[in-house]
This record gives C-alpha cells, sequence and structure tokens, in this order.
C-alpha cells in the first residue's frame, strides 16, 4: 500500500511467507519504532551493533534495511495527535517482521496502552520472554548460572482483554444486577467488574508455540503455570487444554511427571520432554530456590507478566530482559522495560533488554550467525566489566560507560 509518512526503503526486500515459513531476503525490510523517552539512546545503539554484527557474520552477503515506523509520542507529533496510527499497523502487517522501543503507557486514565493495542490488534498472541543470567551481571541468587527459562505468556485473553466496566458506570450496574439476580453471585455493590476470558483455542495455539519451541530448541521441559486451584474454570482449564494438546499433536515426543515417575523410574527418556504443571504462587518460590528444573513456561497472561518480570530480577533485572509478541508469523521484538523519562536523551542508560530483543529478531529470521556473534560479544563486554551506571554500581572494579560507548565496546568484541 501506499503510506502518507512512512519512506518504503527503495534497497530491501518484504519478508514474506511460503508453506507456512518465513522466506527471508539477503536483504530484508525490517521495520522499526523508536520508543519514547530513552527509545532514542538504546535504539541507535542498537541498531549500531545489530547492523556491524551481520555485516560481520556474513561479509556483506546480507545486509538489513531498515524502515522507521511510528507508535508513542513521536508518531503523535507527526499524525496530528495520533499515538497509533493506521498506517504503521498496516506496515506491520505488510512487512511481517520489526522492533520497537519503549512506548509511553498512562496509569488509570487517559489512551488505551499502546503495547496492548498492538499485540490485540496484530493477535500477537505469543508474549516470549527468555530469561538466562550473563557472565558478570549483578545477581541477587547464589547461583543465577541456575536461570535459565523461556517463557510463553498469552498475550490476548485473561484479564488482558479488557473486558471491565467502571463502578457506577450503568454498564457495571447492568453486569452486577445480572449476576447476582441470574447468576446467583455474591459481592459487594458498585463493584468494578472485569471478566477473564480463558479459550481452548487461545490456549492451544500458545501451549503449541511453546511445544514448537522446546522441539526444536532440544529443551527438556514445559511447565504450564497457573491458579487453577481457585480458578478452575478459567485458569484451570488452561491447565488441562494445555495437557490435552500435548497429548494429542506431540504424544510422540511428551510424557508427563506422572508417567516420568510411574514409567521410567524418575529418568528424562532421551527424545522426550515433560509437559508438568505448577500453581502460580509456588511457581515463585520454586523459580528463586530450584530454577534449574524449569525449561520453557507457559502460562495465561496475567501469571506471565508477573513471572516474566519477577524471573528477570534473579538475573539483572528488566533493563536486559529481552522480548517478543508473536503471532503466526507476525513478530514485533520489544524492550521489556519502560520509558525511564527522566534520564532521556542522557546517553546514560543500559541497551541491554532491546539490544538482546535485536538478537532474539535475527534468530527468528534465521541469521544465528549474526545473532550469536552479537550475543557472545554483549556476553564479553559485560565480562570485562564495561558497563552502564546500573550496573557499574553494583560491580567492582567497573568502567562505567555511557550508551553509545558501551555500544561501542560491544562493536570491538565482534
Amino acid at each position: 500500500m501506499a503510506y502518507s509518512k512512512i519512506a518504503v526503503p527503495s534497497e530491501g526486500q518484504r519478508i514474506t511467507t511460503r508453506e507456512g515459513k518465513l522466506n527471508v531476503p539477503d536483504n530484508p525490510i525490517l521495520l522499526w519504532i523508536e520508543g519514547d523517552g530513552i527509545g532514542p539512546d538504546i535504539m541507535t545503539a542498537s541498531k549500531r551493533i545489530w547492523d556491524a554484527a551481520v555485516q560481520k557474520a556474513y561479509g556483506g552477503q546480507r545486509k538489513i534495511a531498515w524502515m522507521e515506523i511510528y507508535a508513542g509520542e513521536k508518531a503523535a507529533g507527526i499524525f496530528g495527535g495520533d499515538y497509533f496510527p493506521a498506517e504503521s499497523l498496516q506496515a506491520i502487517r505488510e512487512f511481517v517482521v520489526g522492533i520497537k522501543g519503549p512506548l509511553t503507557t498512562p496509569v488509570g486514565g487517559g489512551f488505551r496502552s499502546l503495547n496492548v493495542a498492538l499485540r490485540k490488534d496484530l493477535d500477537l498472541y505469543a508474549c516470549i520472554r527468555p530469561v538466562k543470567w550473563y557472565p558478570g551481571v549483578p545477581s541477587p541468587l547464589r547461583h543465577p548460572e541456575q536461570v535459565n527459562v523461556v517463557i510463553f505468556r498469552e498475550n490476548t485473553e485473561d484479564v488482558y482483554a479488557g473486558v471491565e466496566y467502571k463502578s457506577g458506570s450503568p454498564e457495571a450496574a447492568k453486569v452486577e444486577k445480572f449476576l447476582k439476580e441470574e447468576m446467583g453471585a455474591r459481592f459487594f455493590d458498585n463493584s468494578g467488574i472485569g471478566i477473564k476470558p480463558i479459550s481452548a483455542f487461545g490456549t492451544k495455539r500458545l501451549v503449541r508455540k511453546a511445544l514448537d519451541y522446546a522441539v526444536q530448541n532440544g529443551r527438556k521441559s514445559v511447565t504450564f503455570v497457573h491458579k487453577g486451584n481457585i480458578q478452575k474454570f478459567t485458569e484451570g482449564a488452561f491447565m488441562q487444554w494445555g495437557y490435552e494438546l500435548a497429548k494429542d499433536e506431540y504424544g510422540s515426543v511428551t510424557i508427563t511427571e506422572q508417567q516420568l515417575w510411574d514409567e521410567f523410574g524418575g529418568k528424562q527418556p532421551a527424545g522426550k520432554i515433560i509437559v508438568k504443571d505448577r500453581i502460580a504462587d509456588i511457581m515463585f518460590q520454586q523459580m528463586l530456590l530450584r530454577p534449574s528444573e524449569y525449561d520453557v513456561i507457559a502460562t495465561p497472561n496475567l501469571n506471565g507478566d508477573y513471572l516474566s518480570d519477577a524471573v528477570a530480577a534473579e538475573v539483572g533485572g528488566v533493563g536486559i530482559a529481552p522480548g517478543a509478541n508473536i503471532g503466526d508469523f507476525l513478530a514485533v521484538f520489544e524492550a521489556t522495560h519502560g520509558t525511564a523519562p527522566k534520564y532521556a536523551n542522557q546517553d546514560k542508560v543500559n541497551p541491554g533488554s532491546l539490544l538482546l530483543s535485536g538478537v532474539m529478531m535475527l534468530n527468528y529470521i534465521g541469521w544465528g550467525e549474526a545473532a550469536k556473534a552479537a550475543e557472545d560479544a554483549y556476553t564479553k563486554t559485560v565480562a570485562d566489566k564495561i558497563v552502564t551506571y546500573d550496573f557499574a554500581r553494583q560491580m567492582d572494579g567497573a568502567q562505567e560507560v555511557q550508551t553509545s560507548e558501551f555500544a561501542s565496546a560491544v562493536i570491538a568484541r565482534l
């Protein structure tokens, strides 16, 4: 389509899909959204690293054609107050893969979350958060090296479906009347009301993605995290549908935890993935005390929101936690932290979250060599104690550098 404000690079080619797979040219057009607050600082630094890693890995045979699209405050300035212009949405549908910096979300009012809108409008139903420790990164754990999980959080259902009614509104009164008089529910008058939908369809496509990942990457287990002991027909159903999907579609490569002990004496057979589940509150304790027992995690939205950030805190915090929102093919990778406006334009903050999200993006398009080059160089830089202020204040003998200087140090270690 023709775009009014977005410029399509002439030197690149679109990523397409063919026979259920991505078809990636050697000069793919990849989308980028700068982000608000610290977005410009970390995006500039990260793009330098990704481009250098691609050059290092492929010697000029492959190159990214970057195409900027707009959301957040920059979009509002360009599109007359529109924080999420329709042509940016259309560009993602057309060009398939992109990455974004953090976007402003007001608390308690104003426009709806741009992140939630992006996930819902494009049906990016899987929020994927790999969490592992990099040597030298400050951690509150004695053994952070035991943390190496990939969290698959359902993006479109649960409380994030956004079905809620304000206390005192006609809509809330109508729902309250129905629930009390027709369904026999009991709760305080004039409550704000939220509805929590969880479906078999939404659950199974999320679990399918988690199991596909486990199979393709040689992972040992997939754990369903839920609060099904209390919310039996939503989160409990999530667990049950997950087990059904594993048995029906992955029965040749999966066993349950019960089978592990009943049939195999607790010893995991080669080529089998253990499928298990944990109650959400217990899972938080488990990830502190026994993190090595968990590998791939699949969870409804709200549990995944809490768990992703909590586990990230064990290995350095959300400042270096990568993430992606992925549908069947469309994928938007993202910094998982906020906009930190007090540090905007100071060339100060850690670009790790966005940088490592770009590593995920390179892997997603099949450019694993470039992804590995960037991640290895990042690891070496941190191990050499060349870090931004957030890590420097927690590390003995660290060399504190600016965002742009950190990028240069990573590039020097490619």
